[in-house]
């Protein structure tokens, strides 16, 4: 093998030794563990945890296209979409429907 292909090796190596692994340990341990076991609910809890803190981060401090539009506007998509999501029985397309919705109406309006 020549050695500039030596280098893509490596990389993938790297790649699937730091993410791969650790997926099918994940899938391993998580057919063993109960729906509503104490280790599933803080998983569910840290994942959702990082859902809010994404949002949060694209609401209160966004890069590009987004940053132009004001703070509460953004907000307020992000409220338009949580009061669907919560009307229309915790239907997750329609609160995300809505959000883009109002946002591109604000975008476009401002």
């Amino acid at each position: 093998m020549s050695p500039d292909l030596w280098s893509y090796v490596f990389i993938l190596v790297a790649g699937v030794l730091a993410t791969d692994i650790w997926r099918w340990l994940g899938v391993l341990a998580g057919n063993r563990l109960r729906e509503d076991s104490e280790a599933m609910l803080w998983v569910r809890a840290v994942a959702t945890a990082l859902v809010a803190a994404v949002i949060a981060r694209l609401v209160l401090s966004p890069t590009g296209t987004l940053a132009e539009i004001p703070v509460w506007m953004r907000a307020g998509a992000a409220l338009a979409g949580f009061v669907c999501y919560i009307v229309s029985g915790q239907r997750i397309l329609a609160g995300i429907a809505v959000a883009v919705g109002v946002i591109t109406l604000a975008f476009y309006a401002a």
